[in-house]
């Protein structure tokens, strides 16, 4: 869907004005921050680099923040209810984008063009167990803390009871993947509750699966919940490119194949923005440490050198690159057995089948012995299998359960998923594997 097709196309018209007004002023606030006297042009771009520096919009993400936008500007007008669930790998400015949109739309309603809503964020990764997301929610609608099977109990009673005084509450679960239980009792009821007639409920989920709810929940419940679906693709090197280059405007602190350098590299592996951000901040770490001892030394034209500040060049990034690369998950990966190796591979792709952050041991084996057969390595017993966990899980790249090993122990990956690929990439043959 694009910025055409959404309605109302005047609201939706006047937002994106209002945004690409705020990206000009970040330019600005950029270009301002880097005359700062007090700040050297390298500690500007670290600020800038930073990815807790969120800024008020982001570039590259037009389409998507439209759409969004669009959809929930409709139904809150309307004050009705919906599910919209938002897939992408990490790293593709899902959260982001959709914060953004919450901020536009608050300024809507600030300027009365929009009924007044009320915004509730849930966090999987901040929950110690899923089904606190009950009791998180009903304390934001009402104040009070009750137990979370209390808790479903009254948001069942609440969203079913009509209520003509009730405002439309616009729900943001992030990191629903973590929020995953046996029953999928809790994916079911948030995603269910907006159905009810009188619920005035906008649930938005963020996974980064893009089929979850096919896999956790049965078909036909799945299709009867009828869920909005946008899927944000890893961003491009030119969108890497740009996003980089946004941070740093006004800031003369990079060589301009630099920035192409480090977006072609990230791209190639996973498209994820922070990766690329952190390998730029690193790069300027190098680059302010270089000149800093150079500075040190005695010279006989200390002006010049002073004034003389290098650019981050295409070197430079790619030993930050190596260097971050070099450190780490990467070098232990690169250091393990063959058949450690493969165990990750194997618990990689076992995630990716099941949806979830979390599987079977039994699982993991079943895939480790089927790449062990196609690639013709020596094939591991369960019992060995079970050992390279257990290996694993002391070095903590792994986390497993504190129990005995057995097939039906959980296991989950304490690592980043592309850091397999990259560590596995120099292997002729577990590269293969890698992307199998």
């Amino acid at each position: 869907m694009r910025l055409q097709d959404i309605q109302p196309t005047t609201a939706v018209s006047a937002v994106m004005l209002r945004r690409a007004s705020r990206l000009g002023t970040n330019s600005s606030n950029g270009r301002a921050m880097a005359g700062d006297a007090s700040q050297s042009v390298y500690e500007v771009a670290r600020q800038q680099l930073h990815v807790s520096a969120v800024p008020d919009t982001l570039p590259c993400r037009e389409d998507e923040f439209a759409e969004i936008y669009g959809h929930l500007y409709n139904t809150i007008e309307e004050r009705n209810s919906m599910c919209l669930y938002i897939s992408g790998v990490p790293g593709t400015g899902k959260t982001a984008t959709v914060h953004e949109v919450i901020r536009s739309l608050q300024e809507s309603v600030e300027a009365e063009d929009l009924p007044e809503f009320q915004y509730i964020e849930l966090n999987g990764m901040k929950m110690t167990e899923p089904a606190q997301a009950y009791t998180q929610l009903w304390q934001a609608i009402t104040g009070d803390k009750v137990t979370s099977k209390h808790a479903a109990q009254l948001l069942e009673k609440h969203f079913s009871t009509p209520s003509p005084r009730r405002h439309t509450y616009v729900v943001l679960m992030d990191e629903l993947d973590l929020l995953v239980t046996k029953s999928q009792s809790i994916m079911y009821n948030f995603f269910d509750w907006p159905h009810r007639p009188h619920a005035k409920l906008v649930v938005v989920a963020i996974a980064n699966t893009m089929d979850l709810p096919e896999r956790m929940l049965h078909h036909k419940v799945s299709s009867r919940l009828g869920l909005t679906r946008i899927n944000f693709q890893p961003y491009s090197y030119h969108q890497l490119m740009t996003i980089v280059q946004s941070r740093l405007e006004g800031c003369m602190a990079f060589d301009s194949d630099a920035i192409e350098l480090c977006a072609r590299k990230i791209s190639a592996v996973s498209g994820d923005a922070r990766r690329a951000l952190d390998v730029c901040r690193r790069a300027v770490e190098i680059v302010e440490a270089d000149w800093r001892r150079d500075a040190e030394k005695p010279r006989k034209d200390k002006a010049g050198a002073a004034a003389s500040r290098p650019l981050v060049t295409m070197m430079v990034i790619d030993r930050a690159v190596k260097e971050m690369y070099a450190s780490g998950h990467i070098a232990f990966i690169q250091s393990a057995s063959l058949q450690q190796k493969v165990f990750l591979v194997a618990l990689r792709a076992a995630i990716r089948k099941a949806g979830i952050p979390e599987v079977s041991l039994g699982d993991v084996a079943f895939i480790h012995r089927q790449l062990c057969q196609m690639h013709k390595l020596t094939m591991p017993s369960y019992e060995q299998i079970a050992k390279i966990c257990s290996q694993l899980g002391a070095t903590r790249c792994i986390l497993t359960e504190s129990s005995i090993l057995d097939v039906h122990q959980q296991v989950r990956l304490a690592i980043a998923e592309d850091d397999i690929a990259v560590a596995l990439r120099p292997d002729p043959v577990l590269r293969k594997i890698a992307v199998s």
